[in-house]
């Protein structure tokens, strides 16, 4: 490695070569996380609920976390969505208008206990979920 008084040409240049082998470094570079992304970077999306569906706990945890399957309105693409909240399944029915957000996960992943559900439900029929559930509003018919 060069470590000259006029080195700093070589330096810049082989930093700039093996910064490659840092995986984190070439997919932000190549944009691979939104290609691979559902909401495509955006940070919340809207969908259609396909389905309602119970998802099993990882170990030592022992629950069926409810969840929705929806189906996004910008490109077709479907995710699992987490129901956040006591009860918060029963103001969600199927063909509902919601809005998903990630989940918290760290880097955009899956948190918690739920493995392959990385986003949340916000909105049902432009409506807080959370309020829903609170009952301080009430579910619009669409």
């Amino acid at each position: 490695m060069a470590n000259g008084k006029y080195a700093a040409r070589k330096l810049k240049k082989d930093r700039q070569k093996h910064r490659w082998s840092d995986t984190d470094y070439a997919r932000r570079e190549r944009g691979l996380g939104k290609k691979s992304d559902p909401l495509e970077g955006a940070p919340q999306g809207r969908g259609i609920v396909l389905e309602k569906v119970g998802i099993e706990a990882k170990q030592p945890n022992s629950a069926i976390r409810k969840c929705v399957r929806v189906q996004l309105i910008k490109n077709g693409k479907q995710v699992t969505a987490f129901c956040p909240g006591d009860g918060a399944i029963s103001f969600i029915d199927e063909h509902d208008e919601v809005t998903i957000a990630g989940i918290g996960g760290a880097k955009g992943r899956a948190m918690g206990d739920l493995s392959g559900v990385n986003y949340k439900v916000e909105k049902v029929n432009g409506v807080s979920l959370i309020e829903l559930v609170r009952g301080n509003a009430e579910k619009p018919v669409r």
